[in-house]
């Protein structure tokens, strides 16, 4: 049933990479833990023991402002398909904002977009397996194209404005470390 492993095999690199679906948890060291679903080929294996995501502007900001305060962090790949399988990857990250030296090098391994507010680095410290046996399953259709079209419709003047007021502080009110935006959002 069950494995753990010090790190990303070929073969848990494979399935993490085929999934069009993942979820991150993160838990500040008060308040709430946060869940989220992530998509749109967000994800991406630096090696067997570094991942990356790429995060784009939101409804929240979570994640970046829970890594500021405790850094463990929960990917988690789960099978829709015939073959049953969960992938829980264990690690510890950072949010990379675009102003930060290592963010150019990071984002080059995305597609450039519009919207891209900070690359989450995660340093692995162990991956586990499960069956998924009592997962239901489910047939990838496509994309939704709803965030992207709402960000590509937004100025840079719109984008800053809502991260100021949306993704500066989590839902506790802690920062994000998210910088406040370089355009005045009151003009």
């Amino acid at each position: 049933m069950g494995k753990i492993y010090s790190s990303l095999t070929e073969s848990l690199q494979h399935f993490a990479r085929e999934q069009h679906i993942f979820f991150v948890a993160t838990a500040p060291l008060q308040g709430r833990i946060n869940l989220s679903p992530k998509g749109l080929e967000s994800f991406y294996i630096l090696s067997p023991t570094r991942v990356l995501f790429l995060n784009l502007v939101g409804s929240g900001n979570e994640t970046a402002g829970h890594l500021l305060e405790e850094d463990r962090i929960t990917l988690m790949f789960c099978s829709f398909t015939e073959e049953p399988q969960i992938l829980r990857i264990y690690g510890r990250g950072k949010a990379i904002h675009p102003e930060e030296a290592d963010y150019e090098k990071l984002a080059a391994y995305f597609t450039p977009q519009k919207g891209m507010r900070q690359i989450i680095d995660i340093a692995v410290d162990s991956a586990q397996t499960s069956c998924g046996y009592g997962v239901p399953l489910f047939e990838f259709q496509t994309e939704r194209k709803r965030l992207t079209q709402w960000i590509a419709d937004k100025t840079p003047l719109g984008i800053a404005r809502y991260q100021d007021k949306n993704n500066r502080f989590t839902i506790d009110g802690k920062s994000t470390g998210l910088p406040a935006s370089p355009i005045d959002p009151k003009t």
